[in-house]
């Protein structure tokens, strides 16, 4: 056994030590749910800790313990738990009515207010997650230009039906897709052309998220779109986790326009939602008025609470100016951070942009999936337990989400825990 596979047993083994009641809970649930739960990424081994409740910034699980959340619902729990704006609008949501059948009092401002902040965006509709925008926008696409194929990137994600972390996924759908290598222009240009007359859009994140918030580069973003307008694809942004990312999301930043961008995670204020948008010429074939209308069905596509939560949260909690802020709090708390990793001379980095950061292992944050440590996605399984042992609760697969009620000395803690972490953990493994 390895150096890092005994820390890692020991580390499993204080986990579950300290979570009786979670084991416990977990042992039941796998007798009505396969592996105990109804969501893969949530499982980590041995249990994953069960949660009671939060409030802020924080959450408490079922034993009692609690820890600062930085898993953030992998990006959807920006605005933290209970924020009272959002809450109060909520309240009044549910007590005017679930389930009304037509058009409500939200979502128009809300459509409205996506509009106003996503300059790419003329129209806007809404669905039930990230993953059906997704999949809204890329049917759409294949519509409008007639074609079938569609290109995405290595170790991307596009929700549960649309992930390319390996050669091969049985739960994808069956689109046919042309992969290309993330932040490599060149590549990805010879790939495209030699399916230019078959593609229809081009899809991408521009933070390679799931796989470690790796930032597309300004140059590779606006070659995309150069390159999308050269062969007639669309060009779709899947702005799901990135538009937390400044007022405008990585298209405001970087200064591209897709012609579609796909819409999910916080922007329903803690409730089930999704949305695509783009230029008139795409988003008016789901007019239903006109007769050839593409059907765009889901039951609770406009749900009033998500609807109420989100048009909330957007004009008085994360406004335009706030999310300019918020941006600037990520880039310095990422910064402080990979300077104290430094300090110490751990070869480890944080990459990331804003809010959305990771671990990786090497001195220099890489650029592409091909420069990724082999050790990292070891290392970071002994970071996650060695970090709810500490009071902070990461995702398993590394990430760290800020949340808007986490204040300077909020990260100034996690910013102290990750640094103990990683010198106490990681650098006598990685010298071993």
């Amino acid at each position: 056994m390895t150096a890092p596979s005994r820390r890692l047993a020991e580390l499993r083994e204080t986990y579950a030590a300290a979570r009786p009641e979670s084991r416990r809970r977990m042992a039941a649930a796998t007798q009505v749910m396969p592996g105990g739960n109804t969501r893969s990424v949530l499982h980590f081994e041995p249990f994953p800790m069960v949660i009671a409740g939060g409030e802020g910034c924080r959450i408490t699980d079922v034993d009692g313990h609690s820890y600062i959340d930085c898993a953030g619902e992998f990006s959807a729990g920006l605005y933290g738990h209970g924020d009272p704006v959002i809450r109060a609008a909520q309240h009044k949501a549910l007590e005017d009515g679930l389930a009304l059948v037509g058009p409500n009092l939200y979502e128009a401002d809300f459509a409205a207010e996506l509009c106003r902040r996503f300059p790419s965006v003329d129209k806007v509709r809404f669905c039930n997650s990230g993953t059906e925008a997704n999949l809204f926008a890329v049917l759409a696409a294949r519509h409008a230009t007639g074609r079938g194929k569609v290109m995405v990137f290595g170790a991307a994600y596009h929700g549960g039906v649309m992930t390319f972390s390996a050669p091969y996924n049985p739960m994808n759908v069956p689109f046919d897709f042309v992969l290309a290598p993330y932040n490599d222009l060149e590549a990805t240009a010879k790939t495209a052309r030699a399916h230019a007359a078959d593609i229809a859009a081009i899809l991408v994140e521009p933070v390679l998220g799931a796989a470690g918030n790796i930032p597309g580069e300004p140059g590779f973003l606006q070659g995309l779109r150069d390159l999308a307008t050269e062969i007639g694809a669309l060009l779709i942004f899947d702005e799901v986790k990135t538009s937390r990312l400044g007022r405008s999301g990585v298209q405001g930043l970087v200064g591209v326009l897709p012609d579609l961008t796909t819409f999910g995670k916080y922007l329903g204020a803690g409730l089930s939602f999704g949305a695509f948008g783009g230029v008139d010429g795409v988003m008016e074939l789901f007019d239903p008025a006109r007769p050839t209308a593409l059907k765009h069905a889901g039951t609770f596509n406009n749900n009033v609470l998500s609807m109420a939560g989100g048009l909330i949260g957007l004009r008085e909690v994360f406004t335009a100016e706030r999310a300019e802020s918020f941006l600037a709090e990520g880039e310095r708390f990422r910064d402080a951070l990979s300077r104290r990793f430094a300090d110490t001379d751990v070869p480890v980095r944080a990459s990331g942009l804003g809010s959305m950061i990771s671990l990786h292992v090497g001195r220099m944050v890489p650029r592409r999936v091909a420069e990724f440590h082999p050790a990292t996605g070891p290392l970071r399984q002994i970071v996650h337990l060695r970090c709810l042992d500490m009071g902070l609760a990461t995702t398993p697969r590394g990430d760290i989400f800020l949340s808007l009620p986490m204040t300077q000395a909020t990260r100034d803690e996690i910013a102290d825990i990750l640094a103990e972490t990683v010198s106490e953990e990681i650098g006598p493994l990685l010298s071993a």
